[in-house]
């Protein structure tokens, strides 16, 4: 296994697992990961989900994860959360990241992958299949649902950039498409990451359609 990351502040974990075997296998995975403290939360757990800074939710039906992800934004609207599942559909995941999801993972998932995700998601980005996350902002644009609002004011190449980041484009066919360096196209990634503080290109493009930053030009440059 790899080394594990060390917080900098104890991380309180919270595990929101019933079943007996789910339960103590994740428990000797997060155990593993320096810097957090675990607290075993059952499924009942919301009167410790005001101390919580992350919860890992392994139930087994899908109705139950979205309620427990719901139950524990409506305690802690700062919580994080991931969720581990059997169930690896486009529809589960899709749910469960519009519920509110930050991470999502299979059963599966090695104790790297686990410890990856809590280290990503911790810090503020997205972790699930980028296949689904791409399915997602497909959706978010093409229904029609999402209007502007208030957001960080981007340059007009910047929203160039963005709106073929949406796409899922990478910084090559992003460059060749523009006509500029791979580069300059991770300078305009890394600058617009900053402005609305996400971690990760995926995390930019769920922010970009659920604020339809894509729609317009802004300044020039």
């Amino acid at each position: 296994m790899e080394e594990k990351r060390i917080y900098a502040q104890r991380l309180r974990v919270g595990l929101f697992a019933v079943e007996p075997i789910r339960r103590e296998g994740l428990r000797s995975i997060l155990e593993e990961i320096r810097g957090i403290e675990l607290i075993d939360a059952g499924l009942d757990g919301l009167l410790v989900a005001e101390s919580l800074d992350l919860a890992v939710i392994s139930l087994m039906v899908r109705s139950e994860i979205l309620t427990t992800i719901e139950r524990l934004r409506a305690a802690t609207p700062s919580i994080r959360i991931i969720v581990m599942s059997e169930d690896g559909d486009d529809e589960s995941v899709i749910a469960a990241i519009m519920a509110g999801a930050k991470g999502y993972l299979l059963d599966t998932a090695t104790p790297d992958e686990v410890s990856r995700a809590v280290e990503l998601v911790a810090s503020g980005s997205i972790w699930a299949p980028r296949r689904t996350l791409s399915l997602l902002v497909d959706r978010m644009i093409d229904g029609g649902t999402i209007s502007p609002r208030s957001a960080p004011q981007f340059t007009h190449r910047e929203l160039e950039v963005l709106q073929l980041l949406v796409s899922a484009r990478s910084n090559r066919e992003i460059a060749e498409a523009l006509g500029i360096e791979v580069r300059t196209v991770k300078s305009y990634v890394g600058r617009m990451m900053r402005k609305v503080g996400v971690g990760n290109r995926i995390a930019l493009s769920i922010h970009a359609a659920k604020h339809a930053l894509g729609g317009g030009p802004g300044q020039n440059s």
